[in-house]
């Protein structure tokens, strides 16, 4: 790890467990689902299916000349800002707002407007679409919405590497700081892709568990003997990263440090995990921040319940952390938010962050079988206190991006 230090002064979020993180790490502590049946619809056509939606309808709460020309992904990103900025207590009218970046990820951007537009000019037979088509479409959107918002000029990027855009987004932000380019970044991901037509490509994949008839909130179940795929999320995780002296001189409240990032291309297959690309990940985050495999204590594992990657990701941890392995706690959250695809990474570090916070991990949810191949202890059902000085959380992307990031205790 070389130049500044990296506080985590603000956590902001949009889940399937509500708009505030304390509540949401609550809900995964106790081992609450938030996965359920969802009605997609596309003009007259509809499908069920089974998701991790976001409760109630919080975009509501922005004004409506904003919702007009925003797709929901970045209503999204806009209101997990909002958030992290509110926890992090900065008063953006004192800052020298050249010195604040953003960094975000999302893997189908405006995935809902673009459908909106092909439901108007195929399917409906008109000759325009919206003229905010557009800017609700780009993969940038969120980004600009929230420098907009708040008439920030630093750094300005968007990284959409799948699964793990938005943990390569935290991870280059916090070299933004390091290395002198800001001060001050917001930083996560965004993603609304429950859409018709992108179900209806995630079931072509082949990858999307079917719900279990009597219990459809325990329809993603990672590391389980009959796991059988995995179930998609939405919503916006945000933090807000700030130099280490600043942030202590401000008397800001710091959640944790972000103290490792580590990130590479497995260049193996477009869809399958390799445990050499994974692990490669992981020793890169350990070398940046420092540590040793043993001063991990928690990992927030990717953990999808597919059949291969949670082998795979078993196999990585297993070669990384050697001897340590054994005494690590592990869980895949997502078995309660689901997969959150291009905001899974922002709103995994959120969970380990308030894990070395809180000194307590949340289980991995309906494990009530464990695969042998899967030999780890993966904290099944229930959540545990445990001392932690230091987590890392997972990202492995379709295309093989790894990203992993590693947080300490303050």
């Amino acid at each position: 790890m070389t130049g500044r230090r990296i506080a985590i002064t603000g956590l902001g979020v949009v889940s399937p467990h509500g708009v505030d993180a304390a509540v949401m790490f609550d809900a995964l502590l106790a081992g609450t689902s938030a996965i359920r049946p969802v009605l997609v619809h596309s003009g007259k056509e509809s499908l069920t299916t089974v998701a991790a939606s976001i409760p109630g309808e919080p975009w509501m709460t922005l004004p409506r000349n904003q919702r007009v020309m925003t797709d929901r992904v970045s209503q999204y990103a806009l209101l997990a800002a909002a958030g992290a900025l509110a926890d992090a207590g900065l008063d953006l009218e004192r800052e020298d707002r050249s010195r604040i970046g953003v960094s975000m990820g999302t893997c189908m951007g405006g995935i809902l407007s673009t459908e909106q537009a092909y439901e108007d000019l195929f399917r409906k037979g008109l000759n325009r679409v919206s003229p905010f088509t557009l800017i609700k479409t780009m993969y940038n959107a969120p980004v600009a919405q929230i420098c907009l918002l708040h008439g920030l000029t630093g750094p300005s990027l968007t990284y959409s590497t799948t699964c793990s855009s938005s943990a390569v987004a935290v991870g280059e932000a916090m070299r933004q700081i390091r290395h002198g380019y800001a001060d001050v970044m917001i930083a996560g991901g965004s993603e609304a892709l429950l859409a018709f037509g992108s179900i209806k490509a995630w079931q072509a994949l082949q990858i999307l568990a079917p719900a279990l008839p009597d219990r459809p909130e325990a329809t993603c179940r990672p590391f389980s003997a009959d796991r059988c795929g995995t179930v998609i999320g939405e919503g916006a995780a945000i933090v807000i990263l700030e130099a280490w002296d600043r942030a202590r001189a401000r008397g800001a409240h710091i959640h944790a440090e972000l103290v490792g990032y580590g990130v590479s291309n497995d260049s193996s297959h477009m869809t399958q995990p390799s445990v050499a690309g994974q692990a490669g990940a992981m020793q890169l985050a350990l070398d940046d921040a420092r540590l040793s495999a043993d001063a991990i204590g928690y990992v927030n594992a990717h953990g999808t319940a597919t059949k291969l990657n949670d082998i795979a990701e078993t196999q990585a941890i297993r070669t990384v952390f050697g001897p340590a392995a054994d005494a690590l706690a592990v869980s895949s959250t997502k078995s309660m938010h689901g997969h959150l695809v291009g905001a899974a990474g922002a709103m995994e570090l959120i969970v380990a962050t308030l894990a070395v916070a809180r000194q307590a991990v949340p289980p991995t949810a309906h494990l009530d079988v464990p695969d042998p191949a899967c030999d780890l202890d993966y904290v099944p059902v229930t959540g545990r206190a445990r001392k932690l000085t230091a987590a890392m959380t997972n990202s492995f992307a379709f295309g093989g991006t790894a990203a992993v990031l590693v947080v300490a205790a303050p």
